[in-house]
């Protein structure tokens, strides 16, 4: 990524992807919405998207408006703190989909690892007896845990009618890579007992599509057979800060990233990916075309303003150019993370997308 300052802003709109709601709040006395929907934030016009729906826009507006994803007292270095504050914005986004979504959970532990297994509160339906979906859940490769899972799970197995195992993998900075790989891999050994690899699923968003990329390398480095489809949600295979959509995308939503000064010292990234080559196909699948060529089908998803954009446009053309069956969804005006806000159309559209995507590859 270009400095540690990018870095930075863009596990912050992480947050913010992860902390947008329609919640009460005071509204900032210099930021007033035009007649066109657009808002005026110190002087600058920020404008709504016209394509996206009227949740969409006051989704946006109040991403802008508001700053939900601030922490209430201010920014804290206790990872402890953070994790318990990313829990709270997820029970948040959790609590209108349980009454949408009609689910049955429990957890459970499979090679050792913890998982939360989320089910169809009616029964897995008949044509997905034999099919699973393994989750990897975001938050920046430190938070999310048994939170962000549930958020991104409970919708998915409720509109598709399948199982989903979400995996509490390893995480940073206790942790460093590859552990969550190992994790992953250690879950998928276990299932690959009762379940062929084609009727297995395996998906992520933001660190967990990251992570998703990473586990399919893992998997192909150590022996095992790949997952029938997977599908990569606000995420890359690569620089997921790279590319013009931080620039581009960032200001959209009010957020400015400074430019590092000469000289700054080479960033370190995520403190789980800390010290990890570029280069490394293993973390960065793509870097290697020949590794990208034995990837299953894929599936992106992102938003125009999402940070991740360009990313995840580069990834799917890599793929594409590889050979491998690749297909991109892009909602207008969203932003990293969208879809976990299950109020807003564009969300239910995805998770529609993300079940027939998987039904037609996944073998039954």
């Amino acid at each position: 990524m270009a400095s540690s300052n990018r870095w930075r802003m863009s596990k912050r709109v992480a947050l913010a992807a992860a902390s947008v709601l329609i919640l009460s709040g005071g509204v900032n006395a210099q930021v007033a919405p035009s007649p066109d929907g657009s808002v005026r934030l110190d002087g600058t016009v920020v404008p709504v998207s016209s394509l996206a729906s009227a949740e969409g826009q006051a989704f946006l507006r109040h991403v802008i408006v508001d700053k939900p994803f601030d922490r209430p007292n201010g920014p804290s270095a206790n990872i402890v703190e953070d994790r318990a504050w990313q829990d709270v914005i997820m029970g948040r986004f959790l609590a209108p989909m349980r009454r949408r979504y009609a689910v049955k959970t429990s957890e459970a532990r499979i090679g050792g690892v913890v998982v939360d297994v989320v089910e169809p509160a009616g029964g897995v339906a008949p044509e997905n007896a034999g099919r699973i979906l393994l989750n990897v859940h975001g938050g920046g490769f430190t938070t999310g845990a048994r939170s962000a899972s549930l958020v991104e799970s409970v919708p998915i197995a409720a509109t598709m009618g399948i199982k989903v195992i979400s995996i509490d993998y390893r995480m940073g900075p206790e942790f460093k890579f590859p552990a969550a790989s190992e994790d992953v891999a250690k879950v998928y050994r276990e299932i690959l007992r009762d379940h062929d690899p084609s009727r297995i699923g395996l998906y992520g968003c933001s660190a967990g599509g990251m992570l998703t990329g990473e586990s399919v390398a893992w998997f192909l480095a150590h022996g095992l057979p790949k997952p029938g489809a997977i599908g990569i949600f606000c995420a890359s295979l690569g620089d997921m800060g790279g590319g013009d959509s931080a620039r581009l995308a960032l200001p959209l939503i009010g957020i400015h990233i400074p430019d590092a000064p000469p000289g700054s010292p080479a960033p370190k990234g995520p403190s789980y990916l800390e010290g990890v080559s570029r280069d490394n196909p293993l973390a960065f699948p793509r870097s290697s075309p020949a590794l990208l060529a034995k990837f299953p089908p894929t599936l992106f998803i992102t938003g125009t303003r999402a940070f991740e954009m360009s990313g995840t446009i580069s990834s799917n053309n890599a793929l594409t150019l590889a050979g491998v069956e690749s297909e991109l969804h892009v909602w207008d005006g969203m932003i990293h993370g969208f879809f976990y806000n299950s109020e807003m159309p564009e969300s239910r559209e995805a998770y529609r997308i993300i079940g027939k995507f998987f039904d037609r590859h996944l073998r039954r």
